[in-house]
């Protein structure tokens, strides 16, 4: 049995957004929050959004995304994959 590689167990794990408190330049308290991986989308970015601020809603400080490559290899096998990170800077109202 060939072994699998790291990043599709990881990718395959990484179905959730994840968020850390921050602080603005204006002192406001803030979320970093990261939907990176093959299996979110900027869908679950807005949903961590919303799950953190609840009815009052959020503004959008910043937000992007990079896309990138992944190359494993080991004797006889190669893999290759694209890697999308995306991330988005929130402000509670």
């Amino acid at each position: 049995m060939k072994k699998i590689p790291l990043i599709i167990v990881v990718a395959i794990l990484s179905g959730c957004a994840t968020s850390n408190t921050t602080y603005l330049p204006s002192g406001e308290q803030g979320h970093s929050i990261d939907c990176s991986g093959t299996a979110l989308t900027w869908g679950k970015c807005y949903e961590k959004a919303g799950e953190l601020c609840g009815a009052k809603g959020y503004e959008i400080i910043a937000g992007g995304s990079e896309k990138g490559a992944v190359i494993s290899a080991d004797q006889g096998t190669v893999f290759g994959s694209t890697v999308m990170q995306r991330s988005m800077l929130v402000r509670c109202k």
